[in-house]
């Protein structure tokens, strides 16, 4: 790596004081999915920051400043790319950090600056820019395919409303029943709500900020945000937890100014129309449920009352709760594209979720994330322990008949 290269341009202040303030307590290496499947302290939050502050050390620092800076050797810099690479980015580590680092959001700008230096992204998720300019999305599907196969036949939705609904790549491909699930309690509801086409309906960039691919993050984001502002929408609903975060914390600076609308997760709308009586379960369902937060809805933006809500409205069910909940729920595997390269992480921290729900005697496991029902159901193919998978919304629908 030339000595020319920088490893603080891009990013923030709050980012170089993360990384100055971590004190190696490795308080988060007891709770970092990564380190529970591989045990490899090579690729541990403390470890990851200490390799970079050296790079910043070497390049950047009093010496360096006086002296000149000391090259990086490759290895050096593939081996930090491996270890950032294979974070779920779930952060649970920033959540028990000692000193308040918000890794969640540090690790995929450190994936930026990998990706800027030629060194990232890893494997298959370099094709992602490609495929998502050819298709609208990261799976290589047809346009024309994304909601023909789930949607529901009787559905209506209106040219324009001010609630809009968008599906996800995710949810439109790999998990289907949650998006029908979605479109079912909408219409149950019974407010107007607006859809884009199948072909206006692109990615909404998440997987690209994640691995540090960001040149077509403006485009993506300012196309739906004007398509949705053209159709008079004032509230955009998703069930996508990802989707949810990007739209929140990243649309209004890819698109450059406030938008024009709010942003909500599904289960925040629903449990709004429980309590205002717009909507009600009248089935009773006599079963013990176990329901997973998702990481980027918990620990992302915040989401952990409305989705218990929304349950607790059920008549009959008893709700328990993983050990580890809210806040401070374990990542299944699913999470920050590392499942696309480190397959058999994502599918052990998968059946570490199942064990638990099965081990706590649940009926059901309860998901409310696209990527978390696709990989979960995938780890349970052919394993020991089953129980039934089932997403929030898509019990809601089969409940209200």
């Amino acid at each position: 790596m030339s000595k020319e290269t920088s490893f603080t341009e891009g990013l923030t202040k709050r980012h170089l004081i993360e990384l100055d303030a971590c004190v190696r307590c490795s308080e988060c290496l007891k709770w970092c999915p990564v380190q529970e499947v591989t045990n490899n302290r090579k690729i541990s939050p403390p470890e990851k920051i200490k390799m970079y502050r050296e790079f910043i050390k070497k390049t950047e620092g009093l010496k360096a400043r006086l002296f000149g800076p000391e090259e990086i050797s490759k290895k050096m810099l593939e081996e930090f790319t491996k270890a950032v690479f294979e974070c779920t980015t779930c952060g649970a580590c920033g959540e028990y950090c000692e000193v308040g680092i918000f890794s969640q959001r540090l690790w995929p700008f450190l994936r930026k600056k990998m990706v800027d230096m030629g060194l990232g992204p890893i494997g298959v998720q370099a094709k992602m820019p490609e495929v998502i300019r050819n298709t609208g999305n990261p799976y290589n599907k047809p346009a024309e395919d994304r909601f023909k196969p789930w949607f529901p036949e009787n559905a209506k939705v209106s040219e324009k409303a001010e609630i809009g609904y968008y599906a996800g790549c995710s949810g439109a491909y790999e998990a289907q029943p949650m998006v029908k699930g979605d479109v079912l309690v909408l219409g149950a509801i019974g407010e107007p709500f607006t859809m884009l086409s199948p072909e206006e309906e692109v990615c909404c960039g998440f997987p690209l900020f994640i691995t540090g691919q960001h040149d077509m993050l403006e485009d993506l984001t300012k196309r739906l945000v004007s398509a949705y502002k053209a159709k008079g929408v004032k509230m955009l609903l998703c069930s996508c937890p990802c989707c949810v975060n990007i739209m929140a914390r990243d649309w209004p600076l890819f698109y450059g100014d406030k938008l024009p609308f709010k942003i909500r997760h599904i289960t925040q709308f629903v449990a709004d129309a429980i309590k205002d009586k717009r909507l009600s379960i009248k089935k009773e369902m006599k079963e013990r449920i176990i329901y997973h937060d998702p990481c980027y809805l918990s620990r992302g933006v915040g989401v952990i009352e409305e989705p218990r809500i929304v349950l607790g409205s059920i008549p009959g069910i008893e709700l328990i709760e993983f050990d580890r909940h809210g806040l401070y729920s374990q990542c299944c595997g699913a999470g920050g594209a590392a499942r696309k390269v480190f397959h058999e992480n994502a599918i052990a921290m998968g059946k570490l979720t199942i064990d638990e729900a099965v081990e706590k005697k649940a009926d059901r496991l309860i998901l409310s994330c696209p990527a978390c029902y696709s990989k979960v159901n995938e780890a349970m193919q052919g394993y020991e322990k089953q129980i039934r998978i089932t997403d929030i919304m898509e019990l809601v629908s089969e409940l209200l008949g």
